[in-house]
């Protein structure tokens, strides 16, 4: 007890140390070194300036700012910028208690050191876009060393408060913990805004998960959006150029870094402009119906997991009635439809699977005469045919006997079909007596 006892003492005394620090460090800050800051300009390289970089100050310190202001008829790929008026109130369904407008979104992407939201991991670049006075406003700030983060970070918080929703891809689990990681470990505090969160990464999977190879912001942006990047710095190699920068001090190639951040915040404004244009039924006036049956699918479910109940039905139909529909579609539909108790086209799904799979009776007509065992013998009360679709899966899982042997779930379920059939036999044989 007495070392535990210890232990915590001498964590209690490093926890008062750190606020010590913190506190100090917090009032030599509070007046900025106007003397320091004017120095600071004075050797601002002008290479800075060549791509629109200048110094900024504020009561804690200075740090760089790049600022660049788009006419909101400016098109990026498919979209111009000005829909964003229109589509943002579709974006409330993010959060059905509030209404959402154009001018109310932060967009969000970092550029940082490394990976993870650890305290190692620092936003050397902190990029924001917002609608202003009929413009989209793109600001990139930029720390030269790591004494500028807190002037950085003070100039962020200013910025939050004007703004309800915070867009990014993939910010709710990388870019926002990690930009109040930082505010704590400047002394900020945690809770220096609380948003709304609209991070577009989990209906890019939901819909997309399948049809594109890769759900990255820079492939679905090319394969959906019509945007195509040239010359682009990959993010990857950020971290790279900016440690070569602080290493000899040229800021010539943190320009591709500054231009592929500001790409990345005009495709966020395309990804909320076409789900918003989804979500408000805009289909078809402002972006093309889904090519392939399980888009249409994916795009219908994650609709009414989003609380829109009417287009879903039209990609429905579509997928249904699509000659190319391959079997894992229509069960993903037909699992749909068996929920939402429409039996007669879950049925006509499960069978559809089937004859695609003639060929070849893979996974999915195995479970597609699983289901229509199922739907027969406790809808229909047909143990004829439940007993004929139960003898096709069980004839199937036989021929991956080998595959069953190794896996515990199969044998389960081939033990399941076993019971089922015996179940079947029994009843239909009470039925025909």
């Amino acid at each position: 007890m007495s070392g535990m006892r210890d232990r915590m003492k001498r964590l209690r005394g490093e926890s008062s140390k750190q606020e010590a620090v913190i506190e100090e460090a917090a009032e030599l800050t509070e007046e900025p070194n106007t003397e320091l800051a004017g120095e600071d300009e004075e050797k601002l390289s002008p290479v800075w300036a060549a791509f629109g970089v200048k110094l900024v100050t504020n009561a804690t310190g200075s740090f760089l700012l790049r600022k660049i202001e788009y006419p909101l008829d400016y098109r990026h790929g498919l979209h111009a910028l000005r829909e964003l008026q229109d589509a943002a109130p579709g974006l409330s369904a993010f959060h059905s208690n509030q209404q959402t407008a154009s001018e109310q979104i932060l967009f969000l992407d970092l550029e940082t050191t490394g990976l993870g939201v650890g305290a190692g991991n620092v936003p050397f670049m902190v990029g924001i876009g917002y609608m202003s006075k009929g413009q989209f406003v793109i600001e990139q700030t930029l720390i030269r060393h790591p004494a500028e983060e807190r002037a950085m970070l003070m100039y962020l918080a200013e910025k939050l408060q004007q703004f309800t929703f915070l867009s990014t891809y993939n910010g709710k689990t990388f870019d926002w913990p990690l930009v109040q990681n930082r505010f704590i470990m400047n002394g900020l505090g945690r809770k220096m805004w609380e948003p709304q969160h609209l991070d577009f990464l989990h209906p890019a999977r939901s819909i997309w998960r399948n049809t594109l190879v890769s759900c990255r912001l820079s492939h679905v942006e090319e394969e959906r959006l019509g945007i195509h990047r040239k010359d682009d710095v990959p993010g990857s190699m950020a971290p790279q150029l900016y440690f070569q920068y602080l290493a000899n001090g040229d800021p010539a190639p943190l320009e591709g870094v500054f231009r592929h951040n500001e790409t990345d915040m005009l495709s966020l404004a395309c990804l909320a402009i076409r789900f918003g244009h989804l979500l408000n039924g805009n289909i078809e006036s402002y972006i093309p119906l889904p090519d392939e049956p399980e888009e249409m699918v994916r795009t219908g479910l994650w609709l009414e997991r989003m609380g829109k109940n009417e287009l879903p039905i039209q990609l429905f139909d579509m997928a249904m009635n699509a000659e190319q529909s391959n079997p894992s579609t229509l069960l993903m539909l037909a699992a749909r439809d068996k929920k939402a108790g429409n039996w007669v086209r879950a049925v006509l799904l499960w069978q559809k699977a089937i004859i695609h799979s003639s060929s070849h009776f893979g996974p999915a007509a195995h479970e597609a005469s699983i289901e229509l065992a199922m739907y027969y013998e406790h809808k229909l009360k047909d143990y004829e045919a439940a007993l004929g679709h139960a003898n096709m899966a069980f004839e199937h899982a036989m021929n991956h006997s080998l595959l069953i042997r190794r896996d515990i779930k199969k044998r389960a379920e081939l033990e399941a079909l076993r019971n089922r059939i015996t179940r079947l036999r029994r009843k239909s044989a009470k039925h025909i007596q």
